[in-house]
């Protein structure tokens, strides 16, 4: 037909009535005969035409013709964001990734899955990430590999040579501020890069505009041999140029306390480039690190080792150099904080590394031996050893009154007592201690998390958003990681707890992207990839994978703070089918929570649980525990409307919803009511779940709210039939002759009902089928008397 034959047909196409568009996807592949259609039929109908093609074609100087006539609208796809690569990689690899490799190959593609895609098959390829224990790792420190040169050339086709030249002195200088970049590369040279979408621009907490090459594979490639002038003169230029850079300027983040400015900022912040403010942070990170341990490998006094294992505490630790620091810093001398310092930095590395809490507090006793004076501090240390990592101590309160009495100005004694306070669901205690303690010294960076967990579990939810919110942000001003992970922590707890699911993963997508931190907050982290995992979990019509895979699968099932445990994560990701099976399991996790003495982590489990899919067991754990530990009045609507849904009060139900006033528990309420709902239909009560669809929709209408609360899926259930849990709860130790006989039905009729229970629960015996609906027995008989 020819280009004109063509372009007839699809005008007249076109130009017939209705709202019609032309859609065309990767116009940058497309051949030159069908651009010379696209752009004849487009000035001849009017139509609008929407296209897709890669950002450098958007910019290229060689426009194809078809964009420029007529208004345009340019919109730029948001890279990728931690969580969504770690999707991407499972499906490319067939396996997840670990934290590490998925922040690493987040920030070397900056976000582009066509090169996420791409770094992971060639790193696959050349084994620099392997598959063990079910996940992919990196066998080195490393991604690059011969195979992506053919992809980084493809990305630098049609560069003129002083841009070449230009991106090279980027990749030398790293993420540098955009004035004494310019001191470097010429600012004409740096626009046409900006424009190509090469160079990515990060503004800091101080205003401070900083630039560096994207997407980072390019550094890797100019950073090879691949050069086109002198790395040694090249480099000297950009150290003279640096050495000038401007000093940090203090800056007050804790302007006014308002939740709404710390939300809004929170979602100015994701529009940014995650990839690109991780890399960004751990650059000077690594430049920090690297000085540091220079100074203590010149003088390997005890003050540079404190300086350096500060670092490690939250930052990615290079185990090798922390065996060597911990096994040849100078100890002759050195003061006392900075001794204990060391020896706290020393037994929690033996627990890291495996040796036991045997082996890590006699790290400490051997200090407060050699070091009398500060001997309370050391068994105030072995104290939170053994409270962290076992359980929690009998007659707490005489102890610390004995330690406070031997050193009563200490303010590592008090932080303790703060960590332990909270352990035991005592918020008040906890922020006593660390307001009239005489200083923090030993701990860096505890007392901000101490505060914002009091506040968050005393329940002034919002306050410990907006507090923990700002002292992140000082963080990552400061390079802090620790901080940055402690306070991430905190707030995403606060956020989900008022329903702001999207900013807290947001929140800790953001720390996922740095990769897996140090050794003393890994287990905040690894809390965090469960809580990311929960709502997947639960939503998810099938068992499916969640960030909760990346966390260290060596955790106990009880831990001393909420999530840092895998017991709630994997009760939830389990799916039981049966609402009495799971408030069975549930009370059973709590009461061993509680026996660990960690209160904090009950509480919070129970109230998840009872919103979740209330039952009976678990609501009277919640209300014993809260009687006992919370005197004053805490959760009392919640705990009212919770009662009337365990018991089938729909009356007493109406009242309470018809008076109640919105309150910290309000997301609560919310996802109480659909689980209750849920909790009815499980079991084909369609009366009962009707009724508690009805209380939850007067109760959206009344208190409407964008946020979907978290339920378990429907369709993840293939719930049992009433007769299907009595003829299963005997199928353990009866034959089907004798069901038979007891129900007085056919074996026909038994067979028929153990295989649909066998095929629903995925059970593989009759025997684990037992096991599973044995727990509801007391639902079953409730039911059948009836």
């Amino acid at each position: 037909m020819g280009v004109l034959g063509v372009a007839d047909t699809l005008a007249s196409r076109l130009s017939r009535p209705g709202e019609r568009v032309l859609v065309v996807d990767d116009l940058d592949f497309v051949d030159t005969e069908t651009v010379a259609v696209l752009d004849a039929v487009r000035r001849r109908t009017k139509r609008p035409m929407i296209v897709t093609m890669s950002e450098s074609s958007i910019y290229s100087m060689a426009q194809p013709a078809v964009l420029s006539p007529g208004p345009e609208a340019r919109v730029h796809l948001n890279p990728l964001r931690y969580e969504q690569v770690n999707e991407l990689l499972t499906g490319i690899l067939g396996a997840p990734a670990d934290t590490d490799t998925t922040a690493r190959i987040l920030t070397k593609s900056a976000g582009n899955p066509r090169l996420v895609v791409c770094i992971a098959e060639t790193a696959s390829l050349s084994g620099l990430i392997v598959l063990r224990h079910g996940q992919w790792r990196m066998t080195g420190d490393t991604l690059w590999n011969e195979h992506l040169h053919g992809t980084v050339e493809s990305l630098l086709e049609g560069l003129e040579a002083d841009e070449l030249t230009g991106l090279q002195a980027m990749a030398i200088a790293g993420t540098t501020p955009l004035d004494v970049l310019q001191q470097v590369v010429h600012s004409d040279v740096l626009d046409r890069l900006e424009q190509r979408g090469l160079i990515s621009v990060v503004e800091d907490l101080h205003n401070t505009v900083s630039a560096s090459i994207t997407p980072p594979v390019l550094a890797d490639y100019f950073r090879g041999q691949r050069v086109l002038t002198s790395r040694r003169v090249l480099k000297s230029r950009i150290t003279r140029a640096l050495s000038g850079l401007p000093q940090e300027s203090h800056v007050d983040l804790n302007s006014a306390d308002s939740l709404m400015r710390v939300l809004a900022a929170l979602r100015l912040e994701r529009s940014s480039d995650d990839a690109a403010t991780a890399r960004h942070f751990h650059e000077q990170v690594s430049v920090l690190e690297r000085k540091r341990y220079e100074l203590w490998n010149a003088e390997r006094s005890v003050s540079n080792a404190v300086a350096l294992l500060r670092v490690y505490w939250g930052s990615p630790i290079d185990a090798s150099r922390i065996e060597r620091i911990l096994a040849q810093t100078v100890t002759s001398e050195g003061e006392s904080c900075d001794l204990l310092f060391l020896a706290f930095t020393k037994a929690l590395w033996a627990i890291h590394k495996g040796k036991g809490l045997d082996s890590a507090a006699g790290a400490l006793r051997s200090f407060g031996e050699e070091r009398p004076k500060w001997s309370a501090e050391a068994e105030a240390a072995e104290l939170f050893l053994v409270a962290s990592y076992d359980r929690m101590p009998e007659n707490l309160d005489g102890i610390f009154a004995r330690l406070h009495d031997r050193h009563p100005e200490s303010g590592v004694i008090a932080s303790i007592r703060g960590i332990l306070e909270l352990y035991r669901f005592n918020p008040s205690a906890a922020l006593k201690a660390i307001d009239t303690s005489g200083g923090l010294r030993g701990i860096p960076g505890i007392e901000p998390f101490i505060r914002g967990m009091a506040l968050f579990s005393s329940g002034r939810i919002d306050e410990s958003i907006v507090f923990a919110l700002d002292q992140r942000g000082d963080a990552r001003r400061k390079l802090d990681q620790f901080g940055m992970v402690c306070n991430t922590y905190v707030a995403a707890q606060a956020l989900i707890y008022r329903g702001y699911f999207d900013d807290a993963e947001y929140l800790m997508g953001s720390v996922f992207a740095m990769g897996r931190p140090g050794f003393l907050v890994a287990s905040l982290h690894d809390a965090m990839l469960r809580l990311a995992g929960l709502r997947t979990a639960t939503s998810a019509i099938l068992p499916a994978a969640t960030l909760a895979t990346q966390a260290r699968r060596e955790a106990e099932d009880i831990g001393p703070l909420p999530g840092t445990a895998r017991g709630v994560y994997e009760l939830v990701a389990a799916r039981p089918l049966i609402p009495a099976v799971f408030d069975g399991k549930a009370a059973k996790l709590i009461q061993r929570q509680l026996e660990r003495g960690y209160v904090l982590e009950a509480i919070y489990s129970a109230l998840f649980f009872t919103c979740l899919l209330p039952g009976r067991k678990v609501l009277d754990l919640l209300r014993q525990t809260l009687k006992e530990y919370a005197p004053a009045a805490s959760h009392d609507q919640l705990l009212a409307i919770a009662a009337a849904v365990v018991e089938d009060d729909h009356q007493m139900l109406g009242v309470l919803l018809e008076h109640y006033e919105p309150d910290a528990d309000f997301y609560q309420v919310r996802m109480l009511l659909r689980g209750a709902f849920k909790r009815y239909a499980f079991v084909d009560n369609t009366i009962g779940a009707a009724a508690m669809d009805r209380a939850y929709s007067m109760f959206a209408a009344r208190f409407p709210s964008p946020d979907e609360p978290v339920a378990f899926s429907s369709g993840s259930y293939s719930p049992l039939t009433v007769r299907e849990i009595e003829i299963a709860a005997l199928a353990g130790h009866r034959s089907n002759p004798e069901i038979a006989e007891h129900l007085g039905i056919s074996i026909r009729t038994v067979e028929s009902h153990i295989s649909n229970a066998l095929r629903k629960t995925g059970s593989p015996s009759r025997t684990a089928l037992f096991d599973l609906v044995r727990d509801s027995s007391p639902f079953r008989e409730k039911r059948l008397s009836e």
